[in-house]
Protein backbone atom coordinates (compact mmCIF):
# COMPACT_ATOMS: atom_id res chain seq x y z
CA UNK A 1 0.00 0.00 0.00
CA UNK A 2 1.77 3.03 -0.90
CA UNK A 3 2.79 5.76 1.74
CA UNK A 4 2.12 3.23 4.27
CA UNK A 5 4.09 1.08 6.56
CA UNK A 6 3.11 -2.05 8.22
CA UNK A 7 6.21 -3.68 8.86
CA UNK A 8 8.02 -4.38 12.50
CA UNK A 9 11.67 -2.85 12.81
CA UNK A 10 14.00 -4.95 14.64
CA UNK A 11 15.42 -4.05 17.69
CA UNK A 12 17.66 -1.25 18.29
CA UNK A 13 20.53 -2.07 20.77
CA UNK A 14 19.19 -0.15 22.94
CA UNK A 15 15.86 -1.83 22.77
CA UNK A 16 15.05 -3.48 26.77
CA UNK A 17 13.97 -6.99 26.82
CA UNK A 18 13.03 -7.41 30.55
CA UNK A 19 12.56 -4.94 33.02
CA UNK A 20 15.40 -2.86 35.00
CA UNK A 21 16.55 -3.51 38.40
CA UNK A 22 15.43 -1.42 40.93
CA UNK A 23 18.15 2.21 41.51
CA UNK A 24 20.86 0.96 43.33
CA UNK A 25 22.19 3.21 46.40
CA UNK A 26 25.04 4.26 44.41
CA UNK A 27 22.62 5.70 42.10
CA UNK A 28 20.29 7.53 44.64
CA UNK A 29 23.82 8.69 46.50
CA UNK A 30 24.94 10.28 42.91
CA UNK A 31 21.70 12.06 42.62
CA UNK A 32 22.13 13.29 45.43
CA UNK A 33 25.79 14.39 45.21
CA UNK A 34 25.12 16.12 42.36
CA UNK A 35 22.67 18.50 44.42
CA UNK A 36 25.00 19.03 46.86
CA UNK A 37 27.89 19.93 44.77
CA UNK A 38 25.16 22.50 43.01
CA UNK A 39 24.60 23.65 46.47
CA UNK A 40 28.71 24.34 47.59
CA UNK A 41 28.61 26.03 44.40
CA UNK A 42 26.04 28.53 45.22
CA UNK A 43 26.88 28.46 49.02
CA UNK A 44 23.69 27.74 49.97
CA UNK A 45 22.73 26.24 53.51
CA UNK A 46 20.10 24.08 52.39
CA UNK A 47 17.86 23.02 49.50
CA UNK A 48 14.20 22.71 49.51
CA UNK A 49 12.49 20.71 47.09
CA UNK A 50 8.66 20.59 46.67
CA UNK A 51 6.13 18.60 44.62
CA UNK A 52 2.69 18.32 44.96
CA UNK A 53 -0.68 16.65 43.26
CA UNK A 54 1.24 14.09 41.51
CA UNK A 55 3.18 16.82 39.78
CA UNK A 56 6.95 17.38 39.77
CA UNK A 57 9.82 15.02 39.24
CA UNK A 58 12.58 16.45 41.82
CA UNK A 59 11.40 14.56 44.81
CA UNK A 60 11.03 10.91 43.19
CA UNK A 61 14.75 11.67 41.70
CA UNK A 62 16.39 12.19 45.11
CA UNK A 63 14.36 9.96 47.22
CA UNK A 64 12.27 7.50 44.98
CA UNK A 65 8.79 8.80 47.00
CA UNK A 66 6.07 9.31 44.14
CA UNK A 67 4.88 12.60 45.02
CA UNK A 68 1.23 12.07 46.01
CA UNK A 69 -0.71 15.21 48.15
CA UNK A 70 2.28 17.17 49.02
CA UNK A 71 5.85 16.65 49.81
CA UNK A 72 8.98 18.64 50.87
CA UNK A 73 12.52 17.59 50.53
CA UNK A 74 14.83 19.29 53.21
CA UNK A 75 18.80 18.31 51.82
CA UNK A 76 21.56 20.29 54.49
CA UNK A 77 25.23 19.38 54.24
CA UNK A 78 26.52 16.34 56.25
CA UNK A 79 23.20 15.53 57.35
CA UNK A 80 20.35 12.93 56.47
CA UNK A 81 17.83 14.43 54.02
CA UNK A 82 14.17 14.61 56.08
CA UNK A 83 11.37 13.99 53.46
CA UNK A 84 7.76 15.40 54.39
CA UNK A 85 4.73 14.00 53.16
CA UNK A 86 1.37 15.03 52.92
CA UNK A 87 -1.63 13.61 54.45
CA UNK A 88 -0.91 11.13 57.39
CA UNK A 89 -2.10 7.94 55.60
CA UNK A 90 0.72 8.30 53.40
CA UNK A 91 3.45 8.54 55.53
CA UNK A 92 3.68 4.55 56.54
CA UNK A 93 4.21 4.08 52.35
CA UNK A 94 7.03 6.73 52.00
CA UNK A 95 8.63 5.50 54.70
CA UNK A 96 9.01 1.75 53.00
CA UNK A 97 9.44 3.69 49.62
CA UNK A 98 12.05 6.65 50.44
CA UNK A 99 15.67 5.65 49.88
CA UNK A 100 18.07 6.64 52.49
CA UNK A 101 16.02 9.81 54.15
CA UNK A 102 14.25 10.37 57.19
CA UNK A 103 10.33 10.41 56.84
CA UNK A 104 7.87 12.90 58.56
CA UNK A 105 4.65 14.06 58.24
CA UNK A 106 4.18 17.55 57.41
CA UNK A 107 1.67 18.42 59.72
CA UNK A 108 -1.32 20.53 59.49
CA UNK A 109 0.85 23.88 58.62
CA UNK A 110 3.29 23.02 55.99
CA UNK A 111 5.28 26.14 56.02
CA UNK A 112 5.78 25.71 59.68
CA UNK A 113 7.10 22.67 59.56
CA UNK A 114 9.31 22.88 56.87
CA UNK A 115 10.62 26.16 58.79
CA UNK A 116 10.86 24.98 61.84
CA UNK A 117 13.05 22.13 60.85
CA UNK A 118 15.25 24.84 59.10
CA UNK A 119 15.63 27.35 61.89
CA UNK A 120 17.91 30.38 60.41
CA UNK A 121 19.76 29.53 57.34
CA UNK A 122 21.58 32.65 55.27
CA UNK A 123 21.02 31.03 52.06
CA UNK A 124 18.66 28.90 51.05
CA UNK A 125 17.98 26.98 47.29
CA UNK A 126 14.64 26.08 46.36
CA UNK A 127 13.37 23.49 43.43
CA UNK A 128 9.33 22.86 42.33
CA UNK A 129 6.55 25.15 42.17
CA UNK A 130 6.11 26.11 45.51
CA UNK A 131 3.33 27.53 46.92
CA UNK A 132 3.36 31.48 48.11
CA UNK A 133 3.13 30.40 51.63
CA UNK A 134 6.04 28.56 51.67
CA UNK A 135 8.34 31.21 49.75
CA UNK A 136 7.09 33.92 52.14
CA UNK A 137 8.07 31.16 55.10
CA UNK A 138 11.26 30.38 53.54
CA UNK A 139 12.16 34.21 52.89
CA UNK A 140 11.73 34.90 56.90
CA UNK A 141 14.30 32.21 57.23
CA UNK A 142 17.31 33.68 54.69
CA UNK A 143 17.94 34.79 50.86
CA UNK A 144 15.90 32.29 48.86
CA UNK A 145 17.53 31.16 45.41
CA UNK A 146 15.63 29.42 42.77
CA UNK A 147 17.35 26.49 41.08
CA UNK A 148 15.13 25.17 38.77
CA UNK A 149 17.25 26.05 35.82
CA UNK A 150 20.29 24.56 37.29
CA UNK A 151 18.24 21.60 38.88
CA UNK A 152 17.19 20.44 35.00
CA UNK A 153 21.13 21.25 33.54
CA UNK A 154 21.62 17.90 36.34
CA UNK A 155 18.98 16.12 35.35
CA UNK A 156 19.62 16.31 31.14
CA UNK A 157 22.52 13.53 31.23
CA UNK A 158 20.94 10.07 32.06
CA UNK A 159 23.50 7.50 33.97
CA UNK A 160 22.81 3.74 32.48
CA UNK A 161 20.79 3.05 35.22
CA UNK A 162 18.27 5.69 34.06
CA UNK A 163 18.67 4.74 30.71
CA UNK A 164 17.43 1.30 31.44
CA UNK A 165 14.47 2.80 33.11
CA UNK A 166 13.71 4.39 29.77
CA UNK A 167 14.41 1.38 27.33
CA UNK A 168 11.80 -0.71 29.24
CA UNK A 169 9.07 1.87 29.25
CA UNK A 170 9.97 2.28 25.45
CA UNK A 171 9.34 -1.46 25.02
CA UNK A 172 5.96 -0.86 27.12
CA UNK A 173 5.24 2.34 25.01
CA UNK A 174 5.62 -0.07 21.85
CA UNK A 175 3.45 -2.62 23.05
CA UNK A 176 1.30 0.09 24.00
CA UNK A 177 1.10 1.46 20.56
CA UNK A 178 0.47 -1.93 18.93
CA UNK A 179 -2.54 -2.05 21.03
CA UNK A 180 -4.01 1.18 19.43
CA UNK A 181 -3.25 0.42 16.16
CA UNK A 182 -5.12 -2.98 15.96
CA UNK A 183 -7.86 -1.44 17.85
CA UNK A 184 -7.93 1.68 15.07
CA UNK A 185 -10.80 0.22 13.27
CA UNK A 186 -14.48 1.46 11.92
CA UNK A 187 -17.10 1.60 14.94
CA UNK A 188 -14.21 1.81 17.73
CA UNK A 189 -13.93 5.33 19.91
CA UNK A 190 -10.81 7.77 20.84
CA UNK A 191 -12.14 6.43 24.54
CA UNK A 192 -12.04 2.73 23.53
CA UNK A 193 -8.45 3.50 21.57
CA UNK A 194 -6.97 4.65 25.63
CA UNK A 195 -8.74 1.42 27.10
CA UNK A 196 -6.93 -0.76 24.73
CA UNK A 197 -3.75 1.15 25.50
CA UNK A 198 -3.89 1.08 29.03
CA UNK A 199 -4.86 -2.61 29.30
CA UNK A 200 -1.33 -3.37 27.92
CA UNK A 201 0.36 -2.10 31.09
CA UNK A 202 -2.36 -2.56 33.64
CA UNK A 203 -1.05 -4.99 36.20
CA UNK A 204 3.02 -4.69 35.63
CA UNK A 205 4.06 -1.91 37.52
CA UNK A 206 3.38 0.25 34.90
CA UNK A 207 1.84 3.52 34.28
CA UNK A 208 0.55 6.20 32.04
CA UNK A 209 2.00 9.03 31.38
CA UNK A 210 0.26 10.37 28.81
CA UNK A 211 -2.01 8.87 25.93
CA UNK A 212 -3.43 11.89 23.70
CA UNK A 213 -5.34 10.73 20.96
CA UNK A 214 -7.23 12.29 18.45
CA UNK A 215 -9.61 11.00 15.16
CA UNK A 216 -11.03 12.72 12.39
CA UNK A 217 -11.84 12.19 8.69
CA UNK A 218 -9.31 12.52 6.27
CA UNK A 219 -11.76 14.09 3.44
CA UNK A 220 -12.61 16.86 5.92
CA UNK A 221 -10.26 17.00 8.92
CA UNK A 222 -10.86 19.25 12.00
CA UNK A 223 -7.78 17.76 14.45
CA UNK A 224 -3.99 19.10 13.61
CA UNK A 225 -2.48 17.42 16.99
CA UNK A 226 -3.59 14.19 19.34
CA UNK A 227 -5.96 15.73 22.18
CA UNK A 228 -5.00 15.37 26.02
CA UNK A 229 -8.51 14.49 26.36
CA UNK A 230 -10.09 11.74 24.12
CA UNK A 231 -13.93 12.01 23.65
CA UNK A 232 -16.85 9.51 22.29
CA UNK A 233 -15.68 10.08 18.60
CA UNK A 234 -15.74 7.15 16.81
CA UNK A 235 -13.88 5.57 13.39
CA UNK A 236 -15.19 5.16 10.26
CA UNK A 237 -13.66 4.26 6.61
CA UNK A 238 -11.58 7.06 5.49
CA UNK A 239 -10.46 8.30 9.28
CA UNK A 240 -7.21 8.92 10.43
CA UNK A 241 -5.78 8.60 14.24
CA UNK A 242 -2.70 10.92 15.65
CA UNK A 243 -1.56 9.61 18.69
CA UNK A 244 1.15 10.30 21.38
CA UNK A 245 1.89 8.18 23.78
CA UNK A 246 4.44 7.27 26.56
CA UNK A 247 4.37 4.59 28.96
CA UNK A 248 5.96 4.97 32.24
CA UNK A 249 8.23 2.76 34.46
CA UNK A 250 9.11 4.06 37.87
CA UNK A 251 8.54 7.69 38.29
CA UNK A 252 8.74 9.42 35.20
CA UNK A 253 10.66 7.63 33.47
CA UNK A 254 8.46 7.53 30.18
CA UNK A 255 8.98 6.39 26.65
CA UNK A 256 7.41 8.33 24.03
CA UNK A 257 6.22 7.03 20.44
CA UNK A 258 3.77 9.42 17.85
CA UNK A 259 2.59 8.26 14.95
CA UNK A 260 -0.50 8.29 12.20
CA UNK A 261 -2.73 5.85 11.65
CA UNK A 262 -5.51 5.61 8.57
CA UNK A 263 -8.63 3.42 8.84
CA UNK A 264 -9.58 1.65 6.14
CA UNK A 265 -8.47 3.87 3.53
CA UNK A 266 -5.10 4.70 1.88
CA UNK A 267 -3.39 8.05 3.19
CA UNK A 268 -5.30 11.46 0.77
CA UNK A 269 -2.60 13.46 -1.04
CA UNK A 270 -3.01 15.97 1.27
CA UNK A 271 -1.99 13.69 4.47
CA UNK A 272 0.81 11.93 1.98
CA UNK A 273 1.90 15.71 1.72
CA UNK A 274 2.10 16.16 5.64
CA UNK A 275 3.74 12.87 6.92
CA UNK A 276 6.39 12.97 3.90
CA UNK A 277 7.68 16.48 5.28
CA UNK A 278 7.46 15.03 8.54
CA UNK A 279 9.28 11.99 7.81
CA UNK A 280 11.94 14.27 6.09
CA UNK A 281 12.78 16.36 8.92
CA UNK A 282 12.41 13.91 11.36
CA UNK A 283 14.93 12.37 9.53
CA UNK A 284 17.27 14.97 9.15
CA UNK A 285 17.29 15.85 12.96
CA UNK A 286 17.91 12.31 13.72
CA UNK A 287 20.74 12.93 11.70
CA UNK A 288 22.40 15.49 12.61
CA UNK A 289 21.82 14.03 16.70
CA UNK A 290 25.55 13.43 18.16
CA UNK A 291 27.80 15.11 21.09
CA UNK A 292 28.20 19.10 20.44
CA UNK A 293 25.43 19.17 17.76
CA UNK A 294 23.80 22.59 18.64
CA UNK A 295 20.03 23.54 18.70
CA UNK A 296 20.90 25.56 15.42
CA UNK A 297 21.83 22.56 13.53
CA UNK A 298 18.80 20.56 14.25
CA UNK A 299 16.38 23.54 13.64
CA UNK A 300 17.66 24.01 10.15
CA UNK A 301 15.77 20.44 9.06
CA UNK A 302 12.75 22.01 9.83
CA UNK A 303 13.18 24.70 7.27
CA UNK A 304 11.26 22.26 4.47
CA UNK A 305 7.85 22.66 6.86
CA UNK A 306 8.05 26.13 5.71
CA UNK A 307 8.67 25.47 2.36
CA UNK A 308 6.16 23.13 1.92
CA UNK A 309 4.10 25.49 3.08
CA UNK A 310 2.98 23.76 6.46
CA UNK A 311 3.43 24.57 9.67
CA UNK A 312 4.20 22.77 12.82
CA UNK A 313 2.18 23.46 16.18
CA UNK A 314 4.66 21.30 18.58
CA UNK A 315 8.48 21.29 19.79
CA UNK A 316 10.16 19.68 17.20
CA UNK A 317 12.72 18.34 19.64
CA UNK A 318 12.78 18.62 23.45
CA UNK A 319 14.90 16.36 26.69
CA UNK A 320 12.86 13.81 28.28
CA UNK A 321 12.94 11.16 31.07
CA UNK A 322 12.62 12.75 34.30
CA UNK A 323 10.82 16.23 33.20
CA UNK A 324 10.67 17.97 30.05
CA UNK A 325 14.36 18.99 29.73
CA UNK A 326 16.81 20.81 27.85
CA UNK A 327 16.82 21.70 24.61
CA UNK A 328 13.33 22.56 23.75
CA UNK A 329 13.17 23.52 20.31
CA UNK A 330 10.50 24.85 18.13
CA UNK A 331 9.85 27.30 15.02
CA UNK A 332 8.24 29.90 16.86
CA UNK A 333 10.59 31.30 19.01
CA UNK A 334 14.95 31.34 19.50
CA UNK A 335 16.31 28.87 21.65
CA UNK A 336 17.76 30.50 25.21
CA UNK A 337 19.98 29.72 27.99
CA UNK A 338 20.27 26.06 28.63
CA UNK A 339 18.64 25.27 25.67
CA UNK A 340 21.28 27.19 23.39
CA UNK A 341 23.80 24.34 24.78
CA UNK A 342 24.92 21.59 22.79
CA UNK A 343 23.96 17.64 23.14
CA UNK A 344 25.90 15.41 25.19
CA UNK A 345 26.18 11.60 25.10
CA UNK A 346 23.64 10.25 27.58
CA UNK A 347 20.97 13.14 27.34
CA UNK A 348 17.93 11.73 26.18
CA UNK A 349 15.08 13.54 23.79
CA UNK A 350 12.21 13.21 21.68
CA UNK A 351 11.55 14.24 17.66
CA UNK A 352 8.98 15.25 16.70
CA UNK A 353 7.89 16.93 13.87
CA UNK A 354 4.10 17.73 14.16
CA UNK A 355 3.02 18.73 10.79
CA UNK A 356 0.02 20.52 9.86
CA UNK A 357 -1.65 22.96 7.44
CA UNK A 358 -1.40 26.21 8.51
CA UNK A 359 -5.39 26.97 9.28
CA UNK A 360 -4.97 23.83 11.72
CA UNK A 361 -7.39 21.64 10.68
CA UNK A 362 -5.17 18.94 9.57
CA UNK A 363 -1.52 17.04 10.99
CA UNK A 364 -0.01 14.21 11.36
CA UNK A 365 2.18 12.70 13.84
CA UNK A 366 5.84 10.60 13.62
CA UNK A 367 8.63 10.36 16.26
CA UNK A 368 10.14 8.89 19.24
CA UNK A 369 12.27 9.16 21.72
CA UNK A 370 16.38 8.57 21.58
CA UNK A 371 19.64 8.26 23.19
CA UNK A 372 23.15 10.43 22.18
CA UNK A 373 25.72 8.03 21.95
CA UNK A 374 29.16 8.05 21.88
CA UNK A 375 28.68 8.95 18.17
CA UNK A 376 25.43 9.79 17.16
CA UNK A 377 21.90 8.64 18.12
CA UNK A 378 20.00 5.52 18.66
CA UNK A 379 16.40 5.16 19.05
CA UNK A 380 14.86 3.66 22.46
CA UNK A 381 12.23 2.12 20.57
CA UNK A 382 11.39 -1.12 18.03
CA UNK A 383 8.38 0.28 16.78
CA UNK A 384 7.13 0.51 12.57
CA UNK A 385 8.30 3.88 11.15
CA UNK A 386 5.84 5.78 8.40
CA UNK A 387 1.68 5.54 8.49
CA UNK A 388 0.47 2.65 9.62
CA UNK A 389 -3.22 1.22 8.87
CA UNK A 390 -5.33 0.75 11.39
CA UNK A 391 -6.34 -2.92 12.51
CA UNK A 392 -2.84 -4.45 11.63
CA UNK A 393 -1.19 -6.92 14.29
CA UNK A 394 2.27 -5.43 14.60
Amino acid sequence: MPGVSTSATAASPGTAQEPPAPFTPAEVARRRGLVADLAAERGLDAVVVYGANRAGSAVPWLTGWPVTREAVLVMRPAREPVLLVGFANHVPNAQRLAVGCEVRPCGEHPTETVTDLLGPAARLGVVGALPGALWRGLGRCGDVVELDGDFARLRRVKSEEERSHLRWAAHLTDRSAAALVEAATPGASELELVAEVEATYAGTGAANHIHYVAATTMADPDRCAPAQWPTDRRLEPGSVVVFELSTTWGVDYPGQLLRTVTVESDPTDLYRDLHSVASDVHDAIVAALRPGARPAELLAAADRVRSAGFVTVDDLVHGFGGGYLPPVLHQRADPRGAHLEPLAQGMTLVVQPNVCTPDRQAGVQTGELYEITADGSRSMHAFPRGMLRGGDVL
